[in-house]
């Protein structure tokens, strides 16, 4: 068997040398939690778009594809609900800032090789801080919304695929994520 080869003294062999850890915002030098500091940052325009999934039986998808699910109108509930949850994620993730959202869209399409619903949300802003999160709790409160005004029929139901789907804006640039 082969010995390895020493590192010259002084150096650090490449395997071993640490990459430094990515500095997570949200967090000060002694390690707690804060609200970031965007007072420096110029306002730009920013839009973040999300999308998740309810899975559900094929009947229930033609249920609420009819529009004949007992509580009335469950895709009109959870676009609004989303909405309304889009401008309150300030309330609900302790260390997001307030933002003059702009726009908010909901799109509920059904998805009958799930079955069920692909939720997507776009989120719009110009401000000194993105609309990541406002996107993902929209998308998760209007999918949670469809569970509630359908769980009468199918307890069953899963969401699945909360993702950030692209993001454009602020000093980070724009994201896309893969396919």
């Amino acid at each position: 068997m082969a010995k390895k080869a020493a590192a010259p003294r002084g150096k650090t062999p490449a395997k071993a040398r640490s990459t430094p850890k990515p500095k997570l915002s949200h967090i000060d030098p002694r390690g707690q939690a804060h609200m970031v500091d965007v007072s420096a940052k110029r306002q730009t325009e920013r839009v973040a778009v999300a999308e998740g999934k309810i899975i559900m039986r094929k009947d229930t998808l033609d249920l609420v594809i009819a529009g004949n699910a007992l509580k009335g109108d469950v895709l009109g509930a959870a676009r609004l609900a989303g909405i309304m949850a889009a401008k309150r994620t300030h309330g609900l993730i302790p260390l997001c800032h307030p933002l003059p959202i702009t726009k908010i869209e909901i799109d509920i399409n059904p998805e009958h090789s799930l079955p069920g619903f692909l939720v997507q949300a776009t989120v719009k802003v110009t401000g000194q801080t993105g609309v990541e999160m406002e996107a993902l709790v929209a998308v998760s409160i209007a999918c949670l919304t469809i569970y509630d005004m359908v769980k009468a029929v199918e307890r069953g139901m899963r969401i699945e695929g909360l993702r950030l789907l692209e993001k454009s804006g602020g000093k980070s640039g724009p994201y896309r994520a893969e396919p």
